[in-house]
């Protein structure tokens, strides 16, 4: 076999060798952190004052800025390697330098190039990102590497038909459920802070209807009553603040506040009729979401406002106490006597408030019972009888039983739901 000799042109070759393998495997570096990086991410680094953070978020805020020409240059890179490590191979070993070039291609190319890189980066993406974002930044701002990875890029979306700029990563709310949830199981927030995030971002989607006390459940006066007999109702009833109604529900005059009423009986008319003493009502539609009513009574400052329908019937009414439940939990306070919403029975199944959201049923089973026209458990059921029901009947729906476990007068009160199966052994037993 003939000696390997080593000529000027030789080392020259092999120093750019070594030279384009660094760059590839710094690029490789790059593009893993940064694709992995995501705008809110790089938002964060900057507020914390990180080396390098302006130019990171410059950069994620349009991937395919850097992205295309980052893969074109590692491209680039590595097929001038596997040329001259070719050219180099024959040199020194003839007919076997195709074979020794392969070799070394793949496994030098591959470990020291892509994957040592990308899997430091992988571990390290924060350390990666900052490092890489001022070298990427400032080569994809070198004109020829924007003109021809521009060109491809244009190229290649004339075959794939894409047409005009790349739109974003943007969040969706089931994303940033789903990290909530991962970052409970990696214990970086508390499951009540997991809990608070749902709230938050289920709030935006929640209409006044879906948490309202409807108007079955109103505790109103009537506008001719005397303040003495309107304060007595208040106080037996625990309420601050009461609608005080003409001849029905639907004509309400305003809102009896309790401290009003107790002014005036001190002031000695507490005889006058109540409807003397009232402040003006709010009206809101069954259908305005909850968040933008919260902004509305803080900005106008009431805290109840009366929700009617379309046909401007009243439908029931709404506290700020309600909107805030929606977001922390059931408040209760020594006035409020309220049955447990939700009883959990042996075999998994449930005892519910006829009142409880069919979402949040099927969040706790796992299940998809329907939704519509209803919010409720007892409205789903009132549309799967057809009928008012008595206590004792029972309907099937995404393989549950819900039957009916007490009624009061036309109105559902307490639904009870079990699995098919363990609603069957239940009968049998």
């Amino acid at each position: 076999m003939t000696a390997v000799t080593f000529g000027p042109e030789d080392v020259a070759l092999s120093v750019v060798v070594l030279l384009l393998l660094a760059a590839s495997a710094l690029l490789a570096l790059a593009e893993t952190a940064l694709v992995r990086t995501g705008r809110a991410k790089a938002k964060s680094l900057a507020d914390d004052g990180k080396r390098g953070a302006k130019v990171l978020v410059r950069l994620t805020e349009d991937p395919q800025g850097f992205l295309n020409p980052v893969l074109l240059l590692v491209l680039i890179c590595q097929l001038v390697v596997a040329t001259l490590v070719g050219i180099l191979a024959v040199r020194w070993f003839g007919a076997w330098g195709v074979a020794a070039a392969t070799v070394f291609e793949i496994v030098v190319i591959f470990v020291f190039a892509e994957a040592v890189p990308k899997n430091w980066a992988v571990h390290h993406p924060e350390r990666a990102a900052l490092f890489s974002a001022p070298i990427v930044s400032a080569v994809i701002r070198f004109p020829p590497v924007r003109l021809v990875s521009g060109g491809l890029n244009g190229l290649a979306n004339l075959f794939i038909g894409q047409k005009g700029g790349y739109a974003g990563a943007l969040v969706t709310e089931s994303e940033l459920l789903a990290m909530a949830d991962v970052a409970v199981e990696g214990d970086v927030i508390e499951r009540e802070e997991r809990a608070l995030i749902h709230s938050i971002i289920e709030f935006g989607d929640t209409v006044v209807r879906e948490v309202m006390v409807p108007r079955t459940d109103m505790v109103t006066i009537g506008a001719d009553e005397a303040v003495e007999a309107a304060l007595d109702v208040a106080l037996e009833a625990g309420r601050s603040r009461m609608p005080a109604v003409e001849q029905q529900i639907d004509d309400v005059a305003g809102i009896a506040y309790t401290k009003d009423l107790i002014r005036e009986i001190r002031a000695g008319r507490g005889g006058e009729p109540v409807g003397s003493h009232l402040r003006e009502a709010h009206f809101v539609p069954e259908t305005k979401r909850v968040a933008d009513l919260m902004r509305e009574m803080q900005s106008d400052k009431f805290h109840l406002a009366v929700v009617v329908d379309e046909y401007g019937g009243t439908a029931g009414l709404v506290t700020l106490e309600d909107l805030i439940e929606e977001l922390v939990g059931e408040i209760v306070d020594e006035f409020d006597v309220e049955e447990i919403p939700v009883e959990q029975l042996a075999g998994g199944g449930l005892r519910v408030s006829a009142r409880l959201p069919v979402d949040e049923v099927n969040d706790l089973l796992d299940a998809h019972l329907p939704t519509g026209a209803w919010d409720t458990v007892g409205g789903l059921v009132f549309d799967l009888l057809g009928h008012v029901p008595v206590a004792g009947e029972a309907v099937t729906s995404d393989g549950l039983r819900l039957e009916v476990a007490r009624v009061n007068g036309r109105r559902i009160e307490r639904v009870t739901i079990r699995p098919m199966a363990d609603a069957t052994a239940s009968e049998d037993a």
